[in-house]
């Protein structure tokens, strides 16, 4: 794989709480183009720069993009892991499926991230809680408008230290129950992490910040009554010593932590449900006191307690607004695995040295 070095390299950021989550970039990038005629080529190593394109580049007018999140840890013996990246690439080439982009060889972006990582591993925070954000990203690039899936394509991968993804770190998050806007719908784009699925989210957002929420928890589109999932993250329920997460009904990201998650809950002897569950089941449990626990999962957050949730104007809080028993095993569990302070029986890390 060609490598093209940087003539100066980047000033880096000090780390810990100043990070953020997405304000700095590495170094260097993996990129790869598409076209018609060769199929998927020229995969290397550059610096991550500014790119010229022309304003009428097809992504600009019709979204035809995709994207994923992964995130490398510095390891205990100073070598760099990886959290499931083949389920990252197996996600994002159904993805591209449905986004009528044609797949690409994922032993060749894996082997362009693990080179990324080597030149870019001073990068990686050390600090706890701390990682180095990858974004994997296809983009159409040919020049055209029209209605049409694009022939032309770039792969590319960038690298951002980050902190916290919540401002607050682990204090429970406020959500509030959006009945208005709808963000996907059954045998739309939902289950694929396509760019107009998060510009479809930024108005309810908005406003839900404006109230003082982190975020807005997603109903399904037809009828407004069951549960579906947070902006960035899926959402899980413990009820009656039953831990239940909406199912997967087509317009939910089938989620990585998500899916990390039901294995390690079911490995513990906890009754797991992947199940439609309506807002009113929930706000019901709430007054009825079996509503134990309710929180989300996701690559940026991980695992992220849920303190309360406004629905119809009325605040619910959940487990007098702490961290729970069942969400603090997970957290505990699963950034445990992936700093290499706890073992890892699944074999869930990809070890680069």
């Amino acid at each position: 794989m060609q490598i093209i070095e940087r003539k100066q390299l980047r000033q880096k950021p000090a780390g810990g709480t100043q990070l953020g989550f997405g304000h700095y970039f590495t170094d260097y990038m993996f990129t790869m183009k598409y076209t018609a005629d060769k199929g998927w080529h020229d995969a290397k190593i550059e610096p991550n720069e500014p790119k010229p394109f022309d304003l009428a580049t097809s992504i600009f007018h019709y979204a035809q993009g995709i994207f994923e999140g992964m995130k490398a840890f510095r390891q205990p013996d100073g070598s760099i892991a990886v959290f499931r990246p083949d389920e990252n690439w197996a996600r994002m080439n159904r993805s591209a499926t449905r986004m009528c982009i044609p797949n690409f060889p994922e032993d060749v972006v894996e082997e362009g991230l693990e080179e990324l990582l080597k030149l870019d591993r001073d990068w990686i925070p050390a600090e706890p809680g701390t990682a180095l954000y990858i974004r994997p990203t296809i983009v159409a690039t040919r020049v055209m408008l029209g209605v049409h899936a694009s022939t032309e394509y770039l792969f590319f991968i960038i690298l951002s230290p980050v902190g916290s993804y919540y401002a607050h770190g682990l204090e429970p998050t406020k959500l509030v129950v959006e009945d208005k806007y709808t963000r996907a719908t059954i045998g739309g784009t939902g289950e694929a992490k396509c760019l107009g699925n998060y510009a479809a989210s930024m108005k309810a957002g908005e406003e839900a910040e404006e109230k003082g929420f982190d975020q807005v928890l997603w109903l399904d589109a037809n009828e407004k009554k069951y549960v579906e999932e947070v902006g960035s993250m899926n959402m899980f329920f413990v009820i009656g010593g039953e831990v239940v997460t909406p199912a997967l009904v087509g317009s939910i990201l089938p989620g990585i932590t998500r899916k990390s998650c039901i294995q390690i809950l079911k490995d513990k002897g906890y009754r797991v449900s992947e199940r439609r569950i309506s807002i009113d089941e929930v706000i019901a449990a709430q007054e009825n006191g079996t509503l134990d626990e309710a929180f989300g999962t996701g690559t940026a957050a991980v695992i992220s307690p849920v303190g309360l949730i406004r629905y119809r104007d009325k605040d619910y809080t959940i487990n007098g607004g702490k961290m729970g028993a069942v969400t603090k095993m997970l957290y505990d569990t699963i950034t445990g695995i992936q700093y290499g302070t706890a073992p890892d029986p699944y074999g869930w890390k990809k070890i680069i040295k």
